[in-house]
């Protein structure tokens, strides 16, 4: 299981509210299996996908994994998005619409549903 801090989490929700219809990318940082923070990277957003150069990501050993948007109801991984996943990170997100805590997946870097809990503040 996983925990996200509410401020991390309406990060997320607001960063994919203000690019639908488009899809939203981006890092996340913490440790310890809590996510703490939404780590904006060089990426381009477009209708039905999202890109990022590793090379323009910063080296931060509290990058632990990536998010991104679905402007549809469907929050499972594509094929694209399960191999993403084992390339950085051991979390990862996918967020779709209307972009409310409820439609958050959380997902392994072996693309398996893990648990994510929301939780007021890190310690």
């Amino acid at each position: 299981m996983y925990l996200i801090t509410k401020g991390a989490a309406e990060s997320i929700m607001l960063a994919a509210q203000n690019t639908y219809p488009n899809e939203f990318f981006s890092m996340l940082g913490g440790k310890n299996k809590t996510i703490k923070e939404l780590v904006i990277v060089p990426a381009t957003y477009g209708k039905n996908y999202s890109t990022f150069r590793i090379d323009l990501v910063p080296f931060d050993p509290e990058i632990i994994g990536t998010v991104h948007s679905h402007p549809s109801k469907y929050n499972s991984p594509s094929k694209a998005d399960l191999n993403s996943f084992s390339k950085i990170g051991e979390i990862h997100l996918i967020i779709s619409y209307p972009y409310t805590f409820e439609n958050i997946a959380a997902y392994n870097k072996y693309g398996e549903k893990t648990e994510l809990k929301l939780i007021e503040n890190a310690e």
